[in-house]
């Protein structure tokens, strides 16, 4: 089958990194007021969840030695609901392979699934929290402000969520999806959140910002009193920074790889224009996908393969390599099942692409508009068919970087990936 060709093309953001994203930690905690109400001795827990955040171990570590400084006993628990195949030991082995573990951090890591209910929300939901972390002097959370990839609202992904999903673990995950499709996802984290705080456990959180490039550009030490609206600027402040596809519209994504530590979807629903159970390209302001392709799960998830529902093919060593256990706990905690579903797979990348472009709606799939990616974490270096050139000319922040070339397949039908040499020589940029 002819395949238009591809061109390398470089995607320019503005670069927000911290150059010293521990060092910034400590001066928000210490300029933070509701750090110093925290008594000398007291046994505080710090909740760090699973997505794959950009330094959380360099971040961790920071939080867990400002503590220490103030003559506090810090511990970490682990905070992501059903996550890790939904066992104590699971969600340890998700924070070590982080970094996260006693040896690194010198501090426990208590893991457990057991909750304590702690009240009731107007809306009739009860409530749930881990009981270590509720039994400790006060809990603080890590965790990054970003849009969500299921729901708009005006407090998304960030620390209220952590409260509700996180804290709450299994148990409280699969009740507040629940009531996620009668009252929205957005009322839920807000009105659990609210219970929660109300407990007076609650001391703040470490809110995390990412740039277009993954990295850290900012964070925030939010005390608990007027935590939601302080949450509710900085969603605001990072969707401003919300990568996309370079392009209005595109025949075939073609993505390297999928996995939670990339997103929570696995893939970033609100770059390629999925949503569980919103279907395809129900985003506004989001690029037109018409068909995707997953070649592999990323080595970071643990073999979670939520989110290959979404694709409309994938590799076979993608579904060889799935934990359906661990994939089918996320999907039925969700409520959502479709991102669990196996889709189309067969044995060479050629033959998925010869089965799903004529799929595209093109009498001739020779010109069906492709684009390739890494994963949807990384936008900055993409490949894109030639017949995108002139939409991407008139772009001022691309700059295609060489000639135009065939896919490259190898002598066994699949594709040889540009991305892992690509990653090093275009990070600086």
């Amino acid at each position: 089958m002819q395949m238009q060709k591809l061109v390398p093309v470089l995607q320019r953001f503005p670069s927000r990194a911290l150059a010293d994203v521990a060092g910034a930690v400590r001066e928000r905690m210490e300029a933070a007021a509701w750090t110093r109400q925290v008594p000398a001795g007291s046994r505080i827990a710090v909740g760090v969840g699973s997505r794959g955040i950009r330094n959380i171990d360099v971040i961790a570590k920071a939080v867990v030695e400002f503590w220490k400084s103030r003559g506090v006993q810090p511990f970490i628990v682990p905070v992501m609901g059903s996550h890790g195949a939904a066992t104590a030991q699971g969600q340890a082995d998700v924070l070590a392979h982080y970094g996260i573990d006693e040896s690194t951090m010198g501090v426990p890591v208590e893991s457990s699934l057991e909750v304590v209910r702690v009240g009731t929300t107007p809306e009739g939901i009860e409530v749930s929290m881990d009981r270590r972390a509720l039994e400790s002097d006060g809990v603080m959370l890590c965790g990054r402000v970003k849009w969500h990839t299921d729901f708009e609202g005006s407090l998304e992904s960030g620390i209220h969520k952590m409260m509700a999903i996180g804290l709450g673990k299994w148990e409280g995950a699969k009740r507040y999806h629940s009531w996620a499709l009668k009252i929205g996802m957005d009322q839920v984290i807000r009105s659990v959140g609210s219970a929660v705080l109300a407990t007076g456990k609650m001391l703040g959180g470490l809110a995390i910002l990412e740039d277009a490039y993954h990295d850290t550009a900012e964070v925030h030490a939010l005390g608990a009193d007027g935590m939601a609206e302080r949450e509710e600027e900085l969603l605001r402040r990072v969707k401003g920074w919300k990568p996309n596809l370079p392009v209005s519209e595109v025949d075939l994504l073609i993505l390297d790889e999928i996995g939670k530590d990339i997103s929570g979807a696995g893939m970033d629903t609100k770059v390629v224009n999925r949503g569980g159970g919103h279907g395809p390209n129900n985003w506004q302001g989001v690029p037109t996908v018409h068909r995707i392709f997953v070649r592999d799960l990323s080595g970071n998830t643990y073999g979670n393969a939520i989110g290959m529902g979404l694709a409309d093919i994938v590799h076979d060593r993608l579904v060889k390599k799935v934990d359906f256990q661990a994939t089918w706990v996320n999907a039925l905690t969700s409520s959502v099942t479709s991102p669990g579903f196996t889709p189309l797979h067969f044995a060479t990348d050629r033959e998925c692409l010869e089965r799903v472009l004529p799929t595209c709606g093109k009498l001739d799939p020779g010109t069906c508009s492709i684009i390739w990616i890494r994963n949807s974490l990384d936008l900055s270096y993409l490949l894109a068919s030639e017949n995108l050139l002139e939409e991407l000319a008139a772009n001022d922040s691309i700059s295609v970087e060489g000639e135009a070339a065939a896919l490259p397949f190898g002598p066994s039908g699949d594709l040889v990936s540009p991305f892992e040499a690509s990653a090093a020589r275009h990070t600086a940029a």
